[in-house]
């Protein structure tokens, strides 16, 4: 990578007459002059937005729309509980939310358009690199990949930090070409917005790093030190901002990821399959990337250090500290479809785009899963909206309705809630709510029996398959429903039972 602009003296053999090199380039097709990153960003949109809202939020999601649809103040309260690393977004969210409303598609929006415009920041870097050709052909692969519309469809913040991952190394890329204060600047927004985002994200720092120590012109040490003492004060701005929110997710890991097991190498193998939603197309993904490291030479040494130092960082840190999360990664795969970009642009377009469609069409029954549900592994959906249903369907004034278990990471309360809107039954329990608690769950009374005296009927939504629902209810709870309710009917849904019980 000895020239980050990747400009000037390229070329791509048979592509000589179809582009034109330089700032500016575009590529041409059926006559009209298109950018580069134009079919790219269209195609991702496009494909982001067939089916949206079909899938029903899932409990990641319904954990975004808790949080971003209250009070400002208690979102900031909520932030100094749990999920403090999320609280940017999730004031994002709010804002956003306001406006749009809280359906799926509203939820999801914002996402769908991060990673169009991830794809097409991914082609304009590709370009910078390696060409238009590849820059197109890694665009077009990202676009086709079942994980680009399983954070695209998801209301996370993952869509976003992947497109500020992009757009920050494309900003070195030009800040290093041609350095200017304002591109610096530009480059230290940037990077402040991706650790307010995702702070994990900030990992890729290690791989623009590595782009500082080979990138520079002249090789020379004072170029080298001017170059990496230039790129190191560029992110102070951005650690004193970050530094905050860092020290306060630090308080709150044992309670945030407890769920999270330390890595092991095995997990490693298993990430391509992940982050792509599908373990051959990860697999396709992997063989293309290795090859165009080999190919792209020192050009690829920025997209390779990109995607494999914050892969190797999370590893490592995971191996000590329970931190493994494979999504946590997905601002990555733009940087992998960067180098299986430049190995394909080592064929004619027509092959190239060949593979792309190969890509897409191994993918296609990822893509329908993940249109039918987020709920991982995928027989293992929770069926929110069919217990609401049944529950709005047959209930009267003054039912009450009672979740099991209320602590769990089902958030089988705010999952019906979301659904059931103004018309859910009243939460008899409850002593204080998820507002008040400032975190996701509720606390309910110490006597249920008393706090359900005077309630006829009752609506119970246990999680599982039950044939008798009261049984599957632990403690005084359970024995409060036992011992002063029959059961009438019953009702199971996917990953829910649900069921009517009265005096």
């Amino acid at each position: 990578m000895a020239d980050t602009s990747g400009a000037g003296d390229r070329s791509e053999g048979s592509d000589r007459g179809a582009a034109v090199h330089g700032p500016g380039n575009r590529v041409r097709a059926v006559g009209r002059a298109v950018p580069v990153w134009g079919w790219p960003a269209g195609i991702t949109l496009l494909t982001n937005l067939i089916g949206i809202g079909q899938a029903q939020p899932w409990r990641d999601e319904l954990a975004t729309w808790s949080a971003a649809t209250r009070p400002v103040g208690d979102l900031v309260r909520m932030a100094g509980t749990i999920d403090a690393v999320t609280a940017p977004y999730y004031l994002l969210m709010h804002g956003w939310l306001a406006g749009a409303g809280n359906s799926p598609t509203a939820l999801r929006l914002p996402s769908a358009l991060a990673v169009a415009g991830a794809a097409g920041l991914t082609a304009a870097l590709g370009d910078r690199l390696f060409g238009p050709r590849a820059g197109l052909l890694a665009g077009l692969l990202f676009a086709a990949l079942p994980g680009t519309s399983r954070y695209g469809q998801e209301a996370r913040p993952y869509a976003l930090a992947a497109l500020l991952a992009v757009l920050a190394t494309l900003q070195l890329v030009a800040a290093l070409y041609r350095p200017a204060p304002s591109r610096w600047a530009a480059y230290a927004a940037t990077v402040a917005a991706l650790g307010l985002t995702h702070l994990l994200a900030l990992g890729l720092l290690a791989g623009h790093g590595v782009a500082v120590l080979v990138a520079r012109r002249q090789p020379t040490t004072a170029t080298w030190r001017r170059e990496a003492v230039r790129w190191l004060l560029t992110l102070l701005p951005a650690a004193a901002l970050v530094t905050p929110l860092a020290l306060l997710a630090r308080t709150q890991h044992s309670r945030q990821l407890d769920w999270v097991d330390r890595a092991r190498l095995a997990d490693l193998a298993a990430l391509p399959g992940g982050l792509t939603q599908s373990g051959v197309v990860g697999g396709l993904l992997v063989g293309l990337a290795a090859l165009g490291a080999a190919r792209g030479g020192r050009r690829a040494v920025l997209p390779a250090a990109c995607l494999l130092a914050p892969v190797l960082l999370l590893f490592v840190a995971g191996r000590y500290v329970p931190l493994w999360v494979p999504r946590y990664l997905a601002l990555t795969v733009p940087f992998a479809c960067l180098l299986a970009g430049a190995a394909l642009a080592g064929v004619r377009l027509p092959a190239g785009l060949a593979v792309v469609a190969l890509a897409g069409l191994l993918g296609l029954p990822d893509q329908a899963g993940i249109r039918r549900t987020h709920d991982w592994p995928r027989t293992a959906q929770v069926d929110y909206r069919g217990a609401a249903r049944i529950i709005e369907n047959g209930q009267q004034a003054s039912d009450g309705v009672v979740w099991s278990p209320r602590d769990g990471p089902l958030l089988l309360d705010v999952g019906t809630a979301y659904h059931l809107g103004s018309r859910r039954p009243r939460d008899v329990l409850v002593v204080r709510d998820q507002r008040q608690r400032a975190d996701l769950w509720a606390d309910e009374c110490d006597q249920p029996a008393g706090c359900l005296a005077g309630v006829e009927r009752v609506w119970l939504v246990v999680a599982g398959r039950h044939d008798d629902p009261p049984a599957a209810v632990p403690g005084a709870k359970g024995a409060a429903l036992r011992d002063g309710y029959a059961v009438r009917q019953v009702w199971h849904r996917p990953g829910l039972t649900i069921a009517l019980l009265s005096r």
